[in-house]
């Protein structure tokens, strides 16, 4: 079953009661309205139907028994800075019942393999980049077909950067020379943010597979906790870019998030994602990914299974 994501962009009161998160809206709990319309603007959700909650607002108080439920059910937990940018991710600590087993085997982990799973992540990426290239902007992708079958191990000839460059200049022709950047100009806001719940998705698949997200097998930024995560949401990236599109396209580039693009991004960890020939929710292709990179780590197997964005591209790899 997919987890729901629940974003808080207002003030609100979140507490525990009976298994469930309990919502309550100040300006009600404050006003002159009678006990029993304030009693029905109470709202209730099984905690353990939640996947990720995103707290967009300086007014909210949440309750630590809640905290505790949330992540005691492996939910991951965003919390926003005071321009609407995600900041922090908070995640269960253990997640997994054999799970320092399972982070032996990460840690022994043979740097030939690792370099041979970041060979097959950034030839996913790469595909995937294609794939939206030829299909939201009618794109010629010859090129990146080609390097898709060049990226050695360990991507030695950095074909990740060479494609990265080709694909943000042609993704949004109407923004002269666009550049993909934190800090940069429109829809770069729109792409954090979808990056940020991605990153918070692939995080919580992660602990649930008892892998620690702060080894990667490529990224080793030392003040990186999530190295691992940023790794493996390489090839999913390009899901978060083809929505955005979609979003820009219809809506232009704005200058700030507003609820309507938070409704839209928010819909993420339930796109439809095709992986191991059968659609599925990207929440749950995401724990596919990481449930069979534990199999790489434990000797199981040599590949990790990421989903294809478009039918016609299966060949590349």
């Amino acid at each position: 079953m997919i987890k729901r994501t629940l974003c808080f962009s207002n003030p609100a009161y979140l507490s525990l009661r009976n298994h469930q998160m309990v919502i309550r809206l100040p300006e009600v709990e404050k006003s002159d309205l009678p006990e029993k319309m304030k009693s029905e603007a109470v709202t209730t959700i099984p905690v353990e139907d939640i996947g990720v909650v995103v707290l967009d607002c300086q007014q909210i108080t949440l309750t630590q028994g809640l905290m505790v439920e949330l992540l005691e059910n492996n939910c991951a937990v965003i919390t926003c800075d005071a321009n609407h940018l995600p900041l922090g991710l908070h995640l269960p600590l253990e997640g997994n019942t054999i799970q320092s087993e399972r982070f032996r085997h990460q840690i022994d982990a043979s740097l030939p393999l690792k370099k041979q799973l970041w060979q097959q992540t950034i030839q996913q990426k790469i595909a995937n980049q294609a794939a939206v290239l030829a299909t939201k902007r009618g794109e010629k992708v010859e090129n990146m077909k080609r390097w898709v079958g060049e990226v050695k191990s360990g991507d030695a000839d950095n074909l990740e950067g060479r494609a990265a460059a080709f694909y943000w200049k042609n993704l949004f022709p109407a923004i002269p020379d666009f550049t993909r950047g934190r800090e940069g100009v429109s829809p770069n806001l729109l792409l954090n943010y979808g990056y940020a719940i991605l990153r918070a998705v692939v995080a919580r698949s992660l602990v649930a597979s008892g892998l620690l997200p702060t080894l990667g097998i490529h990224h080793h930024n030392r003040y990186n906790a999530y190295c691992l995560a940023d790794d493996i949401m390489e090839p999913y990236r390009p899901y978060v870019d083809a929505l955005v599109v979609e979003m820009t396209d219809e809506m232009g580039y704005p200058d700030s998030i507003t609820i309507k693009h938070k409704q839209r991004l928010l819909t993420i960890p339930g796109l439809d994602v095709t992986i191991n020939g059968q659609q599925s929710p990207l929440m749950v292709a995401v724990g596919q990914t990481t449930a069979s990179l534990y199999k790489c780590f434990a000797g199981e197997s040599r590949k990790i299974h990421y989903p294809i964005l478009n039918e016609g591209f299966e060949d590349l790899l």
